[in-house]
């Protein structure tokens, strides 16, 4: 089922690209799909998901499909329809929710992976994305500065369906030459969208309960550190690998991409002084073991290298923006 605003005039003539954003009503997706919707026009982005978007902006910014990803002949008939000349593949379960239905977590991880690289190289479509995950590496894994090679033993069906993913990428490149380009994000951390299930989305629900309650209490320990990005470096990141020349990507199953690493005691600390009397207990439950099995810090030295990257947020820079656009849309909220 399509979706459009009531002005809205459909159009793929403008730019000779054709893009398709699966999972566009996620953490990222969402954001992800307004950032190339400016850059190549509300037209010639789909937004695609199992359920309608609830965000306003994607509704009236461009088209909309319903679709779920392990339906192959829907995503056939909507692949014949837009003629894609790239492919966003953001739906997945996470860490958290993935371990509360394993089974479930891993079909829709790996058979929704395939059925788009499958229709990818049916359609020949130029360019594939694909998320993966600090979730990859697992307790024998080097904590610190974790290697772009290294041990990878993950301990959550999440990370072994993006291990698994990252090898399947690499595999299509190699026998079939399909362009697949992955990043291995940290928690990711931004102010439009509500977490999604994962074990590093305490530091986005922590903002809102400074804000709401001046108080919030944290499933991790307090020095927990985990590698984490303010949403804009996750934009600039994804864009910028998947704008890099073809020549430039080497690494072709996963990138380790980092910014910054902060545990729980330094983000309430971060978020005291624009709030003061802002106060944080912990009480970890059984997504503690899966934070312990991650790394603290990561060496994205390739994706440096190969095309360039480097964040622009810190973790005060990122604090200071989090609270200024969250009050902005609280009280934008009151005013309706």
């Amino acid at each position: 089922m399509t979706y459009f605003a009531a002005e809205f005039i459909f159009t793929m003539a403008n730019t000779g690209e054709a893009v398709l954003v699966i999972g566009a009503c996620g953490q990222l997706g969402s954001e992800l799909t307004l950032e190339l919707r400016n850059m190549y026009g509300g037209a010639n982005v789909v937004a695609a998901d199992i359920s309608a978007p609830k965000q306003a902006a994607l509704q009236e910014s461009g088209p909309f499909e319903k679709i779920d990803v392990l339906d192959t002949q829907n995503l056939r008939e909507l692949a014949s329809k837009y003629k894609f000349t790239q492919i966003y593949h953001l739906a997945a379960v996470l860490s958290a929710t993935g371990e509360k239905n394993p089974k479930f977590a891993w079909r829709l991880n790996m058979d929704g992976l395939f059925n788009v690289l499958d229709m990818a190289l049916e359609q020949k479509v130029n360019k594939v994305y694909w998320p993966s995950s600090i979730a990859v590496f697992g307790p024998n894994t080097p904590r610190h500065n974790t290697p772009q090679l290294t041990v990878m033993d993950p301990n959550t069906v999440y990370g072994i369906s993006k291990q698994a993913g990252e090898r399947w990428c690499e595999y299509y490149f190699l026998k079939y030459g399909l362009d697949v380009r992955s990043l291995r994000y940290p928690g990711l951390i931004g102010y439009k969208a509500l977490p999604g299930g994962g074990t590093t989305d305490y530091a986005v629900d922590i903002y809102h309960k400074a804000l709401e309650q001046k108080a919030y209490e944290c499933f991790l320990g307090e020095n927990t550190y985990l590698p984490m990005m303010y949403m804009p470096d996750a934009l600039k990141a994804t864009i910028g690998l998947m704008h890099a020349p073809a020549e430039q990507i080497k690494v072709r199953d996963s990138y380790n991409l980092s910014a910054i690493s902060f545990s729980p005691k330094e983000i309430a600390a971060s978020i005291q002084k624009h709030i003061p009397d802002f106060k944080i207990t912990y009480n970890p439950d059984y997504r503690q073991q899966i934070a312990s099995s991650w790394p603290q810090t990561i060496d994205d030295s390739a994706a440096r290298q190969d095309w360039g990257w480097q964040p622009n947020y810190d973790l005060d820079a990122m604090t200071e923006d989090m609270l200024a656009n969250l009050k902005k849309i609280k009280a934008e909220a009151i005013v309706r």
